[in-house]
């Protein structure tokens, strides 16, 4: 989840909201991907959750973490919460339940950002081994319950956790239980955002299907391929899902701020106090009429921040995020920025992704999105199986990264696709491969993910 933005800035009309969105419009040369991942901290000991305080907790690693990169800590309550690095556009985050995330830098190319991931994880192990903490590259907690996260010490997901049970049956696993990777990319003008948002939208379900890696919970199988993009279809539907609006004639910046202000609330931060406003309308906030804060008005802070906690499977800020994958081994972790970048970020083949899913209708899209979870590439549209589907994107992204000729130490960013062609080739998504252990050599038992899992 997204850092706090500070930019008290006023707010007067929609059409600045609008404006806001615009601002993210940047020419081919200077488009980049950014890559997010999230894993679960535990203890080697004892495979147990970690706590945030103590000698072996989070806030010891976030300290040991800032020791050894020097990046500035982000300080809320007296409480350390995440580091950025102030040079270089990076980031380390909390999500609710203490999973780490890395915020990664823009970058320009896939070497980059593998490049990134990998040198954090050194570092996290060079700090985490002592304190006698691993990682977990799992898209749901496998063992522990709700009950045993820890909750971090931050004021928006106090409010959160208060609103979620109000609004889906899940929104408390989502938060505290489950872990993505995620890319964020650029766009060229309107046009271009919204070309790549339906095809994002569209096939988000195909990137959820290579990367489907959470088939456990509670300790046994949850009957889910995916069990985190399960949880999603739970969590909120005012502010998840597949927008099928999107697909509507006349989408765009303006469209997508009548979506967002339609979106409740959670919290107007003021300094360091988050005022508690969840359900309550942002269209309030900008008229001043919001009665917990009356005479009030809005900052570009509070758009930010709001627009920080809607979550559909594609996400529009001032660059799109594909929110659609479980998290998984560090191999993976690269190859979802490079099957989206060399889909959308080369013309002849986001062309030629959009005539792949243009004539799919709202209802087709939908069913699909739902049946994902539990089926993975046995689920179909337009009487297309998924693995299909999931092999023409590869061959699109494949043919997309090679014309873009980055080269790095002899090879070029197809490389880092590999991973999800190995996987479309065996026909078999991540999870059936970890049933198969369970059910076999794991002889039932959970407990090897604590070993085969790990970072």
């Amino acid at each position: 989840m997204a850092r706090d933005v500070v930019d008290m800035t006023p707010l007067e009309s929609r059409d600045e909201l609008v404006a806001w969105f615009e601002a993210g419009v940047k020419p081919r040369e200077r488009f980049r991907v950014g890559t997010e991942y999230e894993k679960f901290g535990f203890s080697l000991a004892r495979h147990e959750p970690l706590p945030y305080a103590g000698p072996r907790g989070i806030r010891a690693l976030l300290e040991g973490m800032q020791l050894l990169l020097g990046w500035e800590p982000i300080i809320e309550a007296g409480n350390i919460i995440g580091l950025v690095d102030v040079t270089g556009g990076g980031a380390i985050s909390l999500e609710p339940g203490g999973q780490f995330e890395l915020s990664g830098a823009p970058v320009e190319t896939l070497h980059q950002t593998s490049g990134e991931l990998m040198a954090h994880l050194a570092q996290l192990r060079q700090v985490a081994a002592p304190l006698g903490i691993g990682f977990l590259g799992l898209g749901v907690a496998p063992t522990w319950s709700r009950a045993e996260m820890a909750v971090m010490p931050k004021g928006r997901y106090r409010i959160m956790t208060a609103y979620m049970p109000r609004v889906g049956r899940l929104g408390l696993d989502m938060m505290y239980r489950t872990c993505t990777v995620q890319t964020n990319l650029d766009f060229s003008c309107e046009a271009d955002m919204v070309k790549k948002l339906r095809v994002a939208i569209a096939l988000q379900p195909v990137a959820t299907a290579l990367f489907a890696n959470s088939p456990f919970i509670d300790g046994k199988p949850t009957g889910f391929l995916t069990f985190r993009s399960e949880i999603w279809r739970h969590t909120d539907a005012d502010r998840s899902g597949m927008l099928p609006w999107v697909f509507e004639p006349g989408m765009g910046f303006e469209r997508w701020v009548d979506y967002a202000l339609d979106v409740p609330m959670y919290f107007v931060k003021r300094g360091d106090v988050y005022f508690d406003v969840a359900g309550r309308s942002f269209r309030d906030l900008l008229a001043g009429k919001l009665k917990e804060l009356p005479g009030e008005r809005a900052t570009l802070s509070d758009w930010a921040n709001h627009v920080s906690t809607i979550f559909p499977e594609v996400r529009l800020k001032r660059y799109l995020e594909m929110r659609g994958a479980d998290v998984g081994p560090t191999r993976r972790l690269p190859a979802l920025s490079a099957f989206w970048v060399g889909m959308l970020y080369d013309e002849a083949c986001l062309d030629a992704a959009w005539d792949l899913v243009k004539d799919w209708s709202a209802e087709e899209r939908q069913r699909l999105r739902d049946e994902v979870p539990r089926l993975g590439f046995k689920a179909t549209i337009a009487g297309r199986p998924v693995l299909a589907l999931a092999r023409e994107c590869l061959n699109l992204a494949r043919a997309g990264l090679a014309r873009r000729s980055h080269v790095f130490d002899g090879r070029d960013e197809t490389d880092y696709l590999r991973p999800l062609e190995e996987i479309a080739a065996r026909g078999q998504t991540p999870a059936e491969g970890l049933l198969e252990k369970y059910f076999g050599p794991w002889d039932g038992s959970i407990d090897p993910v604590f070993t085969e899992c790990v970072y």
